[in-house]
């Protein structure tokens, strides 16, 4: 992971790290094999230093980590999904554009 102000969630620590967080989360559900993320990770490290103190930014990779995305019924990746206080206030799937991540970013 390239940016200090990114988590790196577990299935273990998720609740505790997204769903009690008292800023908004977004969380990257990714995998080192998927193109597309590897694609988008640049863009998330940089809104990670932009949003700092705003919005607490999350990976989760789904290979390590199989049952929260079970949970949220991803089924492709990269999904972004914004928690605010613990519920799914925003979720899109597949590599974005930058400009369609801000504006899901503030709406939050």
């Amino acid at each position: 992971m390239a940016s200090d102000k990114i988590t790196s969630l577990s299935d273990a620590d998720f609740d505790s790290e997204v769903k009690q967080a008292e800023l908004p989360v977004l969380v990257d559900f990714w995998a080192p094999w998927c193109g597309p993320c590897k694609a988008i990770g640049p863009m998330i490290d940089e809104l990670a230093e932009v949003y700092d103190g705003k919005i607490k930014f999350a990976k989760m990779n789904v290979d390590d980590c199989p049952g929260t995305p079970g949970r949220f019924g991803i089924r492709a990746i990269p999904t972004l999904i914004i928690f605010k206080n613990g519920e799914v206030a925003d979720q899109v799937t597949g590599a974005i554009g930058k400009s369609q991540l801000v504006a899901m970013l503030d709406k939050v």
